[in-house]
């Protein structure tokens, strides 16, 4: 100490030991000064000693500003909720009430297994900030294990050894543990008294007291620190999500484009025009009022694919689906079915106002078309059918409504509007009714199999039943005519659970032959408004439950989504017996995936029109590739119909595809042919 007042103290140099923190070898050169506050006055007592009291007064004084430190400590760490900033003054404060050289911040990692430097300050400080050490070693790892402060006056309760071990450090390190509500947070650790000396008890106690204050802060900011993170990573989170629902409404809304839209022409397709009669249908049913379709059919469209080529051909259609478009009213609809076909939709009209409209198209036809230097007309055939007069649901008046259109092609006429005494499909259609009621009696309905194979072992793991009449006069009678009559004569329900029972005989006979195979049933829209339904199908799985394999109820896109509310409830008890649903011909129909997730869905069947063009048709192998994506992404699998070609195959393949069927795999056919195939078959 100097004459005036100024400590001399040596600036600290580091040095390795096993205290865990750097010693400092003191060497004059550094002044550290302590000054009074000038309000110190010497305390004096009657018959007291002025020296003493003089004494006394500057203890008081001492305490006071310590005090004073520990108060404004206290407000300030408890105001700071930036943990660099808050151990750094927390170092600061610490420093300044201890009169360290040097002050460090030990806290523990978040492995309670080691501490790390987080902030310090005076001598050296610098040297030793965020290193990282095991709790096993240093002074941090002692104050950590034994759950005290480290000062000088811990070598009274030590063994010899270990006593001699610490005391050459003990009188110039201080450390006190920071304590939270549940664990230890860390330490505060002075390192050379300025002026010199040791620290003292005082010294110890004082700063243990700020360690208790600034713990409390330590942890609120610890948990600001993990909340604002928590709310950063719940940030980043909602904005991935939101990327993501934005690509996927993106895709759903190009895919949705791509499915009901045609690619060609830009008029709605198949699928989105029988949506929309479907709409119409439901409206006129609810208004009582008449809605007309307009079934379209160019006349010698072949020539001009012949003459000038398809690429003149599909610039012609495009044309003409605007023509007709500028003809029509807002609130009407016309698509493109497919080739040369087209079909509007009419609201609040009837066949005879359908009939002038029909008229006002085939005069826009008149006006000859100029196309790579050729110039010519196009005629066309249209057929009308109107609801109600001409039948209550889509299928029939569709139908009704292609049957006029022949009609008009066949008697060279540009329109004619539906004429039951015209259909010659009628009397046909009695005929097949009247002898259905005794197709299943007379052994003439039966039922042949397609095998679906896995495209990524190579194996037969399902079989599609299909159902097949060979009627004694007729021959070979298509489903695609005597599954409609089945429907409508109410029939269906019969058949379908013949079908099932025939299935579930047949599952069980290629079970015990040692092929687990799943059977593919499928169900009408008929089926699925039979009230009976759940409770017969209960009963053939209490029976033939035993036997290997699942069944899977294939539906089309237009059965489920023609009463979704009533369809859903099915659905789910079919599915609580372990049934799984394939929702057959996606693609064509008129639903989306987003539709699809409020069903017990668990496989969709890309229809063979999208199928056996793939290699051809750009467009249909984005729809496949989107499709496939989709359904993955939604816990689908995914069948390909129609596979007819080794190059489909591998295309498939390699868009990722589960499952296909096709004649390149098998034909359907008996049970006995099915038999040879599921022998000779790759092993598993």
């Amino acid at each position: 100490m100097k004459a005036d007042g100024t400590s001399v103290c040596a600036f600290p140099a580091r040095t390795a030991t096993d205290t865990g923190l750097p010693v400092f070898r003191f060497s004059c050169g550094c002044r550290c000064r302590i000054t009074m506050s000038k309000t110190t006055r010497t305390v004096r007592q009657p018959g007291g000693n002025p020296a003493r009291n003089g004494e006394l007064g500057y203890q008081l004084g001492l305490r006071v500003r310590e005090l004073d430190l520990l108060k404004e400590t206290a407000d300030a760490v408890s105001s700071q909720l930036d943990l660099d900033k808050l151990f750094q003054l927390v170092a600061e404060r610490a420093r300044d009430l201890i009169h360290a050289e040097t002050v460090l911040i030990p806290i523990v990692d978040s492995d309670c297994e080691h501490y790390t430097y987080r902030a310090g300050c005076g001598s050296n400080a610098a040297e030793i900030l965020n290193e990282t050490l095991s709790l096993e070693f240093g002074i941090c790892g002692w104050v950590w294990r034994n759950n005290r402060p480290w000062w000088y006056g811990v070598l009274d309760d030590m063994e010899q050894e270990e006593h001699a071990r610490w005391e050459h450090e003990a009188g110039t390190v201080i450390m006190v543990p920071m304590k939270g509500k549940q664990h230890f947070l860390g330490g505060i650790a002075g390192m050379g008294k300025i002026g010199g000396g040791r620290f003292t008890r005082r010294d110890m106690d004082l700063l243990s007291l700020f360690a208790s204050q600034v713990a409390i802060a330590i942890e609120n900011a610890h948990a600001f620190e993990k909340l604002e993170n928590a709310h950063n990573r719940a940030a980043e989170y909602q904005r991935e999500l939101q990327s993501l629902n934005r690509e996927l409404l993106s895709t759903n809304k190009d895919l949705e484009i791509i499915a009901l839209y045609d690619h060609l022409t830009g008029l709605p397709n198949r699928s989105l025009i029988q949506d929309r009669m479907q709409q119409q249908l439901q409206i006129s049913r609810r208004d009582e009022q008449s809605f007309s379709i307009i079934m379209i059919d160019l006349d010698r469209f072949k020539e001009v694919n012949d003459t000038l080529g398809h690429h003149v051909g599909d610039e012609l259609l495009t044309q003409i689906g605007r023509r007709f478009t500028h003809m029509l009213r807002q609130a009407d609809t016309i698509g493109r079915l497919g080739g040369d076909e087209f079909a509007v939709i009419l609201p609040g009209t009837d066949a005879r106002s359908a009939r002038r409209v029909a008229s006002q198209l085939s005069e826009a036809l008149d006006e000859p078309f100029s196309l790579h230097g050729a110039s010519f007309t196009v005629d066309a055939s249209m057929g009308i059918a109107a609801y109600p007069q001409h039948g209550d649901d889509i299928a029939e008046l569709l139908r009704r409504a292609d049957v006029a259109m022949y009609i008009a092609k066949r008697n060279r006429e540009d329109c004619f509007i539906y004429d039951a005494k015209q259909d010659r499909h009628t009397v046909h259609r009695l005929s097949l009714m009247a002898d259905l009621h005794q197709a299943l009696n007379k052994n003439q309905a039966q039922l042949h199999y397609q095998p679906k194979l896995d495209l990524a072992s190579g194996r037969v793991i399902g079989i599609e039943a299909l159902m097949r009449w060979h009627h004694p006069e007729h021959g070979f009678v298509p489903p695609d005519v005597f599954i409609p009559t089945l429907e409508q004569t109410g029939l269906i329900k019969r058949y379908t659970l013949w079908a099932l029972e025939t299935a579930y005989a047949q599952r069980a006979a290629w079970a015990s032959a040692g092929h687990a195979l799943s059977i593919s049933v499928n169900l009408s829209m008929y089926n699925l408004r039979d009230t009976q339904l759940v409770e017969s199908i209960r009963v053939l799985q209490e029976k033939w439950q035993p036997s290997a394999g699942k069944l899977i109820m294939e539906v089309t896109e237009s059965a489920v989504m023609g009463d979704i509310q009533h369809v859903s409830g099915i659905m789910d008890e079919l599915a609580s017996l372990g049934i799984e649903f394939s929702i057959d011909d996606f693609g064509i129909g008129y639903s989306s995936l987003s539709h699809l997730k409020r069903l017990p869905v668990n496989e969709l069947k890309i229809d063979k029109s999208f199928v056996m063009e793939i290699d051809k048709d750009p467009d249909d192998e984005i729809i496949i590739r989107s499709t496939i994506d989709l359904a993955h992404n939604m816990g689908l699998r995914v069948v390909a119909e129609g596979v007819e070609t080794a190059r489909t195959l591998e295309k498939l393949k390699t868009l990722g595809c589960d499952q296909a069927q096709g004649y390149l795999i098998a034909r359907p056919a008996s049970a006995s042919a099915i038999d040879g195939y599921l022998s000779i078959q790759p092993p598993g």
